[in-house]
């Protein structure tokens, strides 16, 4: 897939583009974006090659990826270096990387405003402010947390279900009916 065609040179150019909008480094996204649209693995140097990047940066970003879950290295017959792929269910795709950003990003804060309420001295100018401020958000990322664990023991077909009967019920608001 050295020669790429005008859509898909553009779908990892926005790809990259949002990554860097969502806190993922820019190569990490594109190389994300190549793998979903190669019909076959792809070894290292040829993805170098593909995006112009650094070899090197290549290895950096596929082992974030494979952290992620969502790439994986496959070996290919007759071939004696390693290959990747991307996940290629969007489905299954986007349920990992959500349950990767809450453990990165939602965990914490749960737990830093955990802390910070049983900290909180009560003496303080504004303590009484503060503490209701803070336990507003612990209780939103708390409702977060737990919509998400029910979201995640539900098959994926379902999920798809209740995406579409919101959307349906989102329209039939908008209509008046």
């Amino acid at each position: 897939m050295a020669s790429l065609t005008g859509v898909q040179k553009q779908y990892i150019l926005h790809w990259g583009e949002m990554g860097t909008r969502w806190g993922i480094n820019r190569t990490v996204a594109q190389i994300h974006a190549l793998l979903y649209l190669s019909p076959r693995p792809l070894p290292a140097e040829e993805i170098a090659e593909t995006l112009s990047v650094a070899r090197s940066n290549v290895s950096t970003s596929i082992r974030e990826l494979e952290t992620w879950g969502i790439v994986r290295a496959v070996h290919v017959l007759g071939d004696r270096r390693e290959h990747y792929e991307s996940m290629k269910d969007v489905w299954e795709m986007f349920r990992l990387v959500v349950e990767q950003r809450k453990r990165r990003e939602i965990d914490p804060t749960r737990e830093m405003l955990r802390r910070s309420l049983e900290e909180l001295d009560p003496k303080e100018a504004g303590a009484e402010f503060t503490r209701e401020r803070i336990a507003a958000m612990a209780g939103f990322f708390d409702a977060v947390t737990e919509l998400h664990d029910e979201m995640k023991r539900l098959p994926t077909g379902t999920v798809r279900k209740l995406l579409r009967l919101g959307a349906k019920v989102s329209a039939k608001r908008k209509s008046g009916r």
